[in-house]
């Protein structure tokens, strides 16, 4: 490396409906870190789509999630103004990646949702030759597309519940027909999701013919690729999983939510939602799920982390896969690194692993031929 700390650049923010959520996940590993390995480079994506570099933070933090907003052009009396005894946004200036890099060993990348756990953020890291933790472009892409992802898992003979795929131009086009077909081969209730939207936004459960039409209306609004999946009477089930081509599982965790199905309040407000670490199901259901999952990691060729979910039909000990998360939060609520506090890896050594593991997959990706003169 560069230095003897560890430069370590994290991406958050970002333009679309987690840009709150990403904050949060930024601030959490920003305390996390041992100042002693690391120098972290706060880079923040703003709401309209541009970054901005803040100030190396080498020792205490800021407090508060808003000190993370940072802002090219502040004030003066903002700019000199002290936080945690440091100086943070007066030199923060607009940025570009490839200049950022020139300064950064690895890349954190905490931007959820589409344009940054899509591949879209990774295909920019991949042209700008970073290290970066985390899915790579495709494993990002297909984990973020439901469509795609059920698509693969079917492929690779994953258990999954009955869903059926609907262009948003076909629900136009003809709703009567398209509501028919979901209720003839689904049937109510159902579940409403737009394809590549994470953190169960535009989610929702329908009972009857007009919900569904509502709820259609609703992911329709996210994306033009919807997902209307089956309903199953079933335990909500996850599963942690670390490594590039090794891989350890974490224990196997429960969300009991308190609404109907675990939405975005549930999942980043707490929102009456209880979380079960470890679950309390039989071994071979976990050891069923860690095998699942590991399957399923490979199929996407993940790398670094993910967060698998799970529906277990208890009444009828059925198994079955929902979706791969390539870049789960790190908020106070998530699940995944509580999952592996669990597994006894302290969240502190989580983010060291997860760094490593980001170094190791870019050093392998540079033993690829890429000159055709040394094909000759």
């Amino acid at each position: 490396m560069g230095s003897e700390k560890i430069r370590l650049g994290i991406i958050y923010g970002g333009k679309s409906s987690e840009h709150e959520v990403s904050l949060r996940t930024a601030m959490s590993i920003m305390q996390a870190v041992d100042a002693h390995k690391y120098e972290v480079t706060p880079i923040y994506v703003q709401l309209d789509g541009s970054w901005v570099k803040g100030e190396v933070i080498a020792g205490q933090l800021p407090e508060g999630i808003d000190a993370l907003r940072l802002t090219p052009g502040r004030p003066d009396e903002i700019n000199n103004q002290e936080i945690s005894g440091q100086q943070l946004v007066p030199s923060s200036k607009p940025a570009s990646l490839f200049s950022i890099g020139q300064q950064i060993d690895v890349i954190f990348p905490v931007v959820h949702g589409p344009n940054g756990e899509d591949g879209t953020m990774q295909g920019m890291l991949e042209l700008a030759n970073l290290p970066y933790v985390g899915a790579g472009v495709m494993a990002s892409a297909v984990g973020m597309d439901k469509w795609m992802m059920k698509t693969v898992f079917g492929q690779v003979g994953l258990p999954q519940v009955k869903y059926i795929g609907l262009l948003r131009s076909q629900w136009e086009k003809d709703q009567e027909a398209a509501m028919d077909r979901i209720e003839e081969e689904l049937g109510f209730p159902c579940f409403v999701k737009p394809a590549n939207m994470g953190s169960s936004v535009g989610v929702n459960k329908a009972k009857n013919r007009d919900e569904l039409a509502a709820a259609l209306d609703v992911a329709a609004k996210f994306d033009r690729r919807l997902i209307v999946e089956e309903f199953v009477n079933a335990r909500e089930l996850e599963i942690g999983v670390l490594g590039n081509e090794e891989l350890i599982t974490s224990v196997v965790g429960e969300i009991i939510a308190a609404k109907e199905f675990y939405d975005y309040e549930a999942k980043y407000k707490g929102a009456g939602t209880e979380l079960s670490i470890p679950a309390n199901v039989p071994e071979h259901v976990s050891e069923q799920i860690a095998e699942i999952a590991k399957k399923a990691f490979h199929a996407l060729d993940g790398s670094g982390l993910s967060r698998v979910d799970f529906f277990w039909d208890e009444k009828n000990d059925k198994l079955y896969i929902n979706e791969v998360n390539t870049m789960p939060g790190f908020t106070p609520f998530s699940m995944y690194p509580m999952l592996f506090q669990a597994a006894g890896i302290s969240y502190s050594e989580l983010i060291d692993r997860l760094v490593q593991l980001g170094i190791e997959r870019h050093a392998d990706k540079q033993r690829n031929i890429v000159d055709a003169e040394e094909l000759e």
